[in-house]
């Protein structure tokens, strides 16, 4: 199977409650699970397509775009990274329209257990699909707000806390230990009293605590990594047996893949 490669989607297998993992290579859907235990090899082509224009790159740059676009999209700018700073209020947003769908909307702030407790952002129509992409075992929203910009100003305030990263090695190990969410939250909602109440006055109606429940998240793994060895295709294969998916990586017995680093390049799947 060949085509240009974009992140791998997944859904609730409703008979076993594991997740179904799909890989697309261009206008193939390629369900992943059924190669789980089995020898394949990825490898990569020399062409890169942009994932916004589709013009030929040499380089990939934030996860699949060419650099025209990586440097002048809203979809690149730093807010992205760190929603914290958006500056759409301040009439500077590099495409007002494309500000105005993705981040003037409903934003959850939520906590998850990846790789231990984490705070993290997301569109609400992204739940849980965001939860997934990071790996994550469990999920509690905790705020429904007006935007991005303020998902991120309360992000920040609780990330003071706790962390806002995923510890990739260890998401490829599994190490990751239970943890009661719920308490976390009301850890965090004390801790961070003062500084939630100047947010709730300076935006107000805009920040909704939610009495939300605990999503857990069920992923298709015969075998963790022994080794957080990554490789890259671009420089040589990826091959081994599919031991297990989780997040954005597929994982072999010789070392992990991460899908979604590399977005836009084409890939050949084949079974050994």
């Amino acid at each position: 199977m060949r085509g240009t490669v974009s992140k791998m989607r997944a859904e609730r297998n409703q008979s076993t409650s594991t997740l179904d993992y799909y890989l697309p290579l261009g206008e193939i859907l390629l369900p992943m699970n059924q190669y789980l235990g089995k020898a394949i090899e990825i490898k990569a082509s020399s062409g890169i397509a942009c994932l916004a224009c589709g013009r030929a790159s040499s380089k990939s740059f934030n996860q699949g775009y060419c650099y025209p676009c990586f440097t002048k999209l809203a979809a690149c700018d730093m807010c992205i990274m760190k929603p914290e700073t958006c500056h759409y209020h301040l009439g500077t947003c590099r495409e007002p329209e494309w500000g105005q769908t993705h981040c003037m909307i409903p934003h959850v702030v939520y906590l998850a257990n990846s790789t231990g407790v984490k705070v993290g952002i997301t569109r609400e129509t992204q739940i849980p699909t965001r939860w997934i992409d990071q790996g994550a075992v469990a999920a509690l929203p905790v705020f429904r707000v007006s935007s991005r910009r303020l998902s991120g100003l309360i992000e920040t305030t609780l990330g003071v806390h706790v962390a806002d990263k995923t510890r990739w090695q260890a998401l490829v190990k599994g190490d990751v230990e239970p943890i009661n969410l719920s308490a976390e939250r009301d850890r965090l909602l004390a801790l961070c009293a003062d500084e939630l109440a100047i947010l709730q006055a300076k935006f107000p109606g805009q920040i909704e605590l939610l009495q939300a429940t605990e999503t857990t998240l069920d992923y298709p793994v015969q075998a963790f990594a022994t080794k957080a060895k990554s490789f890259n295709p671009d420089k040589a294969p990826a091959s081994g047996v599919l031991t297990g998916i989780k997040g954005q990586y597929l994982l072999f017995d010789t070392g992990v893949l991460n899908v979604r680093k590399f977005t836009g390049y084409e890939w050949e799947v084949t079974t050994l």
